[in-house]
């Protein structure tokens, strides 16, 4: 790219400060919000982890350590293990898949689930029960499931984990379409403000433009600076909000509660640097749209 088109990027940017301030504090704020509903969502899909969307039902085991009063006689035996795996098959098709998982396979998943916890270095082998889960063809039929092995023995307890978190990820979806809603409100905001900013800038340099067609000069050798002058001001905006966005992340997850709640799987501010591609290639085509189509309405060049 030639140094005169980015000295005529700097200028233009230099004459209108205040709008490109505008611009720059607009996407800013539009993607802080965006970025807040990508990873609300990205907790979503962290905490459901490795069973939810495959899992209605979870059958877990007794142990030789298990508190249950149904596993006052110890431990799950392999004729116990029989026999609700017989009772699981007689069910189907209500059931659909069974997956049982052992001790070892459900520390491995309560690793890599709670890898940014600090509970997960104090887990041994041996601490998760092994359990039956259970998809079921018929969700809502959990009762009927539930019931048959609630108290059987070698089966310490049958929770219903979506009926358990399924208001939390209802709520959590629910702060997701809002901050997305509010984001897309604000962009709107950012593009008037970038169309206003080009628009500024070409009647400012309408001269320049004037002499600039008179000898010649080709349509993308005057429309680049303006188009530069919009994406810079983003860019600016988007690396803002990508900062805010792992400040607020190490301080909320981070530094409080991947400290002080350590039996949730939550997300960490490195996942802030797996959107921000998304945000910042986002922007630049927003800017290179609106810069298109703003010269092409307003300058007819």
């Amino acid at each position: 790219m030639k140094p005169s088109v980015l000295a005529d990027a700097w200028e233009g940017l230099r004459r209108n400060k205040s709008i490109a301030v505008s611009v720059i504090l607009v996407t800013m704020i539009s993607m802080y919000l965006l970025g807040i509903g990508l990873l609300a969502q990205k907790q979503v899909d962290q905490m459901k982890g490795y069973w939810y969307d495959r899992v209605q039902v979870s059958i877990y085991l007794c142990t030789g350590t298990s508190a249950q009063p149904n596993c006052s006689s110890g431990a799950v035996t392999e004729d116990q293990k029989e026999s609700i795996a017989s009772q699981l098959e007689e069910m189907k098709p209500l059931v659909k898949d069974v997956y049982y998982e052992d001790e070892e396979e459900a520390y491995e998943r309560f690793k890599e689930d709670y890898k940014n916890s600090p509970l997960a270095s104090h887990i041994r082998v041996g601490d998760i029960p092994a359990s039956y889960r259970v998809q079921l063809s018929e969700p809502e039929e959990y009762a009927t499931v539930a019931s048959a092995f609630k108290g059987a023995p070698g089966v310490a307890s049958v929770p219903n984990l979506r009926e358990v978190f399924a208001p939390l990820f209802r709520a959590i979806n629910i702060i997701t379409a809002v901050m997305v809603g509010l984001a897309g409100l604000t962009l709107v905001s950012a593009v008037l403000l970038m169309a206003t900013t080009i628009r500024q800038a070409a009647f400012t340099r309408r001269r320049e433009i004037a002499i600039m067609k008179l000898v010649g000069a080709s349509n993308g050798t005057i429309r680049t600076p303006f188009i530069l002058e919009t994406v810079l001001s983003g860019l600016v905006g988007v690396v803002m909000s990508i900062g805010l966005l792992w400040v607020s992340a190490w301080a909320l997850f981070d530094r409080y509660l991947l400290r002080e709640t350590a039996g949730t799987a939550f997300i960490s501010a490195d996942d802030v640097w797996v959107i921000a591609p998304f945000l910042v290639v986002g922007v630049v085509l927003l800017a290179i749209g609106t810069s298109t189509v703003t010269l092409w309405r307003y300058l007819r060049v």
